[in-house]
């Protein structure tokens, strides 16, 4: 990756020059790009078209991950690596004290095309939801209904959001835990009404290095007063829990996320996806006896 003023994005403009940093863009642009592909997020005609690339609706909160995310986004376009035309957006939801000049003085700056919407659900969240419960849910459906419709009306064939890894996992073991299902946030899906992907180029990131890069590059962080100024939410329950498993085994969280990609339907106990019933004893669909359990000793 050259550095040279002329040869980067705005968002680049001011990166430390430090190998350390160095070292965790490319790892984050990385990661980024094996997402992409693996998960095939550009559709085969936005890389074959010579005409209208394929549209993102890119969303941004103003946390660090949705700085991380439309700064390695801009970083793959720059470089000729992602062929898509890319629209950030911030749905500004009413919230108090929500600092409203700060993105679009900062987009307008990086010279990023953008939108801002004001749409106030806070007062819908806060009047609806019961005291003691958690805004979360609530909170995200308005929020996806918004930029469904946004997207629609910019032309977007999908809304990329800045789940990361470690999103991911905690969804899964909020499932497990209190859900009662094997589930997470897929890296690609389309919506209900089957006119948008979501995507998630993030899926494969680390939150530790979405924190650093958006640290480093001295992005002007924006922090959640809604959801986020609540305590003993589910969430951070299971985060605390990923934390101390992960100092007492450093890299188990990327251990659990590649077991997230590497199911066997033949060992899990779910018969809709695993013809149990089928089975014969001299069928060639016998399942293998072996667990595969890595010895801890």
């Amino acid at each position: 990756m050259l550095d040279d003023l002329d040869d980067i994005h705005p968002l680049f403009h001011g990166a430390p020059k430090s190998t350390e940093f160095k070292k965790l863009r490319k790892r984050i642009v990385q990661n980024v790009r094996e997402a992409v592909d693996h998960y095939g997020m550009v559709g085969a005609d936005a890389r074959l078209a010579e005409g209208t690339p394929e549209k993102w609706l890119v969303c941004l909160s103003g946390g660090k991950d949705s700085y991380t995310l439309l700064a390695v986004l801009y970083e793959l376009k720059w470089r000729g690596l992602l062929p898509v035309e890319l629209l950030a957006c911030n749905l500004d939801q009413g919230q108090p004290g929500f600092p409203a000049t700060v993105l679009p003085d900062f987009l307008s700056r990086m010279q990023v095309p953008h939108r801002i919407e004001y749409q106030d659900t806070y007062s819908i969240v806060v009047d609806k939801v019961p005291a003691g419960r958690t805004y979360c849910a609530l909170c995200s459906r308005l929020r996806r209904g918004n930029l469904y419709r946004i997207a629609r009306e910019e032309g977007c064939s999908a809304v990329v959001l800045g789940h990361h890894r470690d999103d991911i996992l905690e969804t899964f073991f909020m499932n497990l835990f209190h859900g009662g299902r094997v589930a997470t946030m897929p890296p690609k899906l389309v919506n209900e009404d089957g006119d948008l992907f979501v995507l998630r180029p993030l899926a494969h990131v680390a939150e530790a290095d979405c924190e650093k890069f958006a640290r480093a590059m001295n992005y002007p962080i924006i922090p959640c007063d809604l959801c986020g100024s609540q305590d003993g939410l589910q969430r951070q329950q299971v985060k605390q829990i990923l934390d101390g498993w992960e100092r007492n085994s450093p890299g188990r969280r990327q251990v659990m996320f590649r077991a997230l990609t590497n199911i066997r339907p033949s060992h899990m106990l779910d018969p809709k996806i695993f013809d149990f019933a089928g089975l014969t004893l001299t069928g060639s669909d016998k399942i293998d006896e072996k667990t595969d359990i890595p010895d801890l000793r």
